[in-house]
């Protein structure tokens, strides 16, 4: 494809993993290129964008300018959660589409505002959750829809970090920006490939959190252990805690097998699909690959009419409004049902 016939983007926002994987990206991408890029910092905005080939910089109280470049058809933001309502109004009001880190909003009224404004201004919304691109869980997704495993009664998904002062990044601990803590920042990939695997939503969920360091949690939580119950019976078990070591794991259980893959969230490892179908084992090994130029890619083909957005901004929404209801039963100490728009 032509560069001239690539989509171009700006990106707004640019905290680690702007710098570390989403600018890098768009070498690798066939229909996006970079456009410019806009931060609060302008002077480090002018370096990005040389060190990335971008045509233009801008400070954060510049964004207007931006938005009335014609030769930014789209924006990714990927700033905390907290600031992606104001930005996605903005960029749709505009004419911009959106690309929008996970998870879509701080709150579910902040992200049903997201896509409202998307639909009202004619733009697309799309949720960057880079699962639905990487080999990995499409395979262990084929599996599951090929009917390999068998009926699916069980999912154990768990992603841990360990938030350490100094070195992680402070606003994760700030419930205004952040929205709460590992459940918002980790638990939401548990939330959304789950419920992706099996093309299904949970009616009810269960949770229970804790705060062993309050001094430092004072705001969210530290851990999180929660159940989402499926209407087909399926029940998803998850964990997500800023006091452990780096891990991640999704184990699917079947009725014809089984299957486990881990780490399966981090996209700077490789990762391992095992498991055992009717009695014989299997192993898959998956090298690191650039998980966010197909996103862009598959955003940009959205964008030139060749295929739908997904996961779209409704999907992110759902995510929002289960999360609501995971948090609303830890608070109670008592089952939930989840209430969808």
């Amino acid at each position: 494809m032509k560069a001239a016939k690539k989509i171009g983007f700006a990106v707004v926002g640019l905290g680690s993993i702007a710098q570390s994987s989403v600018l890098p990206a768009f070498a690798n991408c066939k229909r996006a290129r970079l456009v410019a890029l806009v931060g609060r910092d302008g002077k480090k905005a002018k370096q990005l964008a040389r060190k990335f080939r971008a045509d233009g910089a801008y400070g954060s109280d510049a964004l207007a300018n931006c938005l009335a470049n014609p030769d930014v058809s789209a924006v990714y933001v990927a700033t905390p959660q907290g600031e992606h309502e104001a930005l996605t109004v903005r960029a749709a009001e505009a004419g911009k589409h959106v690309l929008c880190e996970k998870p879509l909003a701080a709150t579910a009224q902040q992200s049903a505002r997201m896509v409202a404004a998307c639909r009202q201004n004619g733009v697309l919304l799309m949720t960057a959750y880079r699962k639905y691109f990487e080999p990995s869980t499409l395979h262990l997704k084929k599996l599951i829809r090929e009917g390999a495993l068998g009926r699916i009664d069980v999912i154990h998904v768990a992603f841990s970090e360990l938030h350490a002062p100094g070195r992680s990044l402070p606003w994760l601990l700030d419930k205004r920006l952040a929205g709460g803590g590992p459940l918002m920042d980790l638990g939401v990939y548990c939330v959304n490939t789950s419920r992706w695997l099996v093309e299904e939503d949970p009616v009810e969920v269960s949770a229970q959190s804790w705060q062993h360091d309050t001094a430092r949690f004072r705001e969210v939580e530290e851990g999180i252990a929660f159940r989402m119950d499926f209407c087909s019976g399926l029940v998803v078990q998850a964990t997500s805690t800023y006091g452990a070591a780096p891990s991640s794991f999704i184990s699917v259980q079947g009725t014809k097998g089984w299957a486990l893959l881990a780490p399966a969230f981090p996209f700077d490892e490789e990762r391992r699909l095992t498991g055992k179908i009717q009695g014989r084992w299997f192993e898959k090994k998956f090298k690191v690959v650039d998980e966010f130029a197909p996103e862009l890619d598959a955003f940009s083909a959205a964008i030139q009419g060749e295929s739908n957005v997904e996961p779209d901004g409704m999907q992110g929404h759902r995510d929002v409004e289960i999360i609501h209801a995971i948090y609303e039963s830890a608070e109670k100490l008592a089952p939930v049902m989840v209430k969808y728009q």
